[in-house]
Parts: C-alpha cells; sequence; structure tokens
C-alpha cells in the first residue's frame, strides 16, 4: 500500500504558492465533484421532461442544469473542507486540493459558501423559489446533517443522508411545475431506495480505507453476508418502487419495461454478489465493483425512459 503523507496540510503546502493559475482552476472545479454532479443531472432533466409531458423550454432546462450545478457543487466543496483530515489518510482521496494542498482551506470554504448562496438565488430569479427552496436544503442537508453529524457517527449514514441525492429529482419536477406531485415522490423514493445498494458495493471495496479513519460504514463493522443481504432488500424495494409509475398513471409501457428489465438485471446481480457473500468469497473475487458499476447504468437507463416515456408511451 502507498504510503500516506500524514503531516498537516499547512506543511505539506511546499512551494503551493507558486501553483500556475491553471492548476488552481482546475483545483476549483475538482472541489465540486464533477462526477458526481452527473449523476445529480441524470436524474434533474429526464424528470423536467416528465413533468412537461413533452420537451420542457430548453433555457429553463439550461438554467436548472446550471443551478444544479453551482449548489451541488458548493455542498462537495464545503464536504471536501470538513472531511479534508480524513481525506488526507484515505488512499482513495489523498490527491483531493486540499490535501495536497493546491488550495488552502479557507478558500475552499469561501468558495463552497459563495457557490451555495448564488445558486439560491440563481434558482430564485431564473427558475422558481420553490426549486431555489429545494436546491438550498439538498445542500445543508448534505453538509450539516449527512458530513456533520450522520457520516462519522452512524452505519446508517448513507441510507439517511442519501437524502441530499434525491432531491434534484423534485427540484427537476418543481422547476416546470412550480410544485410537486407523487409522479415526482415515487422518483424521489426510487433515488432513495437506490442509493445504499449503489453505495455500498464500493464501500465493500474500500472498507479498509473507511475502517482507517474511524467511519462506520456499513462494510465496516458488518460481515460481508449482512451487507449484501441488505442490498438484496433495498434492491427488491427500489425495484417494486419504480414500477409504480404505471399504475399511478405518470407512465407507459415504455418506461414499464425499461424498468422492469433494468429491474431484473440488477436484482440478479444483487443475488448473485449475495452468494458470494454467503460462500465466503473474498478479495477481488467478491466482484463487488460488478453492481457498483451496473447501478450507474441502471439509473441512466430508467431515467432515460423517464425522458423518453412521454414521446413513445
Amino acid at each position: 500500500m502507498t504510503a500516506v503523507d500524514s503531516r498537516p496540510v499547512a506543511e505539506r503546502r511546499q512551494g503551493s504558492d507558486h501553483v500556475t493559475a491553471g492548476a488552481r482552476v482546475k483545483a476549483f472545479v475538482a472541489l465540486t465533484k464533477p462526477r458526481i454532479i452527473e449523476l445529480l443531472l441524470i436524474t434533474t432533466v429526464p424528470v423536467m421532461f416528465l413533468a412537461e409531458g413533452g420537451v420542457p423550454d430548453l433555457w429553463l432546462v439550461l438554467a436548472t442544469c446550471v443551478g444544479g450545478y453551482l449548489s451541488a457543487g458548493g455542498a462537495n466543496a464545503l464536504n471536501m473542507y470538513i472531511d479534508r483530515d480524513i481525506d488526507a489518510l484515505m488512499d482513495r482521496t489523498r490527491n483531493r486540493p486540499l490535501v495536497t494542498g493546491v488550495l488552502r482551506p479557507a478558500e475552499a470554504l469561501v468558495f463552497g459558501m459563495s457557490l451555495a448562496v448564488v445558486s439560491t438565488l440563481w434558482f430564485g430569479l431564473l427558475v422558481n423559489w420553490a426549486s431555489a427552496a429545494l436546491s438550498l436544503g439538498a445542500l445543508l442537508f448534505y453538509v450539516v446533517v449527512y458530513t456533520m453529524l450522520l457520516k462519522r457517527r452512524t452505519s446508517q449514514n448513507i441510507v439517511w443522508g442519501g437524502i441530499a441525492g434525491c432531491l434534484p429529482v423534485l427540484i427537476g419536477w418543481s422547476s416546470v411545475t412550480g410544485t410537486l406531485s407523487w409522479g415526482a415522490a415515487v422518483l424521489f423514493l426510487v433515488i432513495f431506495f437506490w442509493t445504499p445498494p449503489h453505495y455500498w458495493p464500493l464501500s465493500m471495496k474500500v472498507k479498509e480505507d473507511y475502517a482507517r479513519v474511524g467511519v462506520p460504514m456499513l462494510p465496516v463493522i458488518a460481515a460481508n453476508t449482512v451487507v449484501a443481504r441488505q442490498i438484496v432488500v433495498y434492491s427488491w424495494i427500489m425495484v417494486g418502487v419504480s414500477l409504480l409509475l404505471w399504475p399511478l398513471g405518470y407512465a407507459g409501457w415504455f418506461y414499464t419495461a425499461v424498468a422492469a428489465a433494468a429491474g431484473c438485471w440488477w436484482l440478479w446481480e444483487a443475488h448473485a454478489l449475495q452468494a458470494r457473500a454467503r460462500a465466503g468469497v473474498r478479495g477481488a473475487k467478491l466482484k463487488e465493483m460488478r453492481l457498483f458499476h451496473w447501478s450507474i447504468t441502471y439509473v441512466s437507463l430508467v431515467f432515460l425512459a423517464v425522458a423518453l416515456d412521454p414521446f413513445i408511451s
């Protein structure tokens, strides 16, 4: 394992005052965690199509996407500011800007808070104030409830902390209608039940990292068989909830067919992981990342079907 430099960040900032402007810009972008925001936008834009029952105003889509990026980016920057102590000790996060010293903690704090203010005003002035309130609520939930209160205290951190990642669904709906609906609530619950079985396989892979810093992710404190059983339970609920859009009248045969097919494949992978865990398979042969990677494909397919269903069904 690669040795981790455990010196305080300030001591590792040798020469950081001479970092190029381009490197600093890249560091500020890295604070926003762009790859995570991609997933959030995947769940926001299709819901706008469903809420509109067709193609929403494209300027509204653009404004919602920009506002969503600013808000989520601010939340992620503040998350990195708060977690900079444990990020320095974890292999997968030791190259983050506040650990390497490319940026100072104060810069990340100001940057994150500025994005929080700008994104709220952006939503309020260019979209609507309902979406602004939901956006600010998602940011505060992620930073305060998940990062500050849950992450280091309970193995249920990702379950309840994941609510922040569900709110972009409601933001997408409210940006078009100014209100919420049962259809939006169903898709909110899909992401709620998707988040734990999406993240727990990754946590199984890097549980030594979390154990080293005392973060009680479920795979750290429970056996693989227990984690796999929880993954299967959440997976069945998620697939069942995803099919509710049809009987509630929010989707037709196309969405239902895609959700059912993708859900069946998900359940196959979830049960396969459980079977390997029960057999005592460890290390690379556990193949826990198969479900993690499929989870991203799954949510992309289901929400693409959400966007296309009004035109096909």
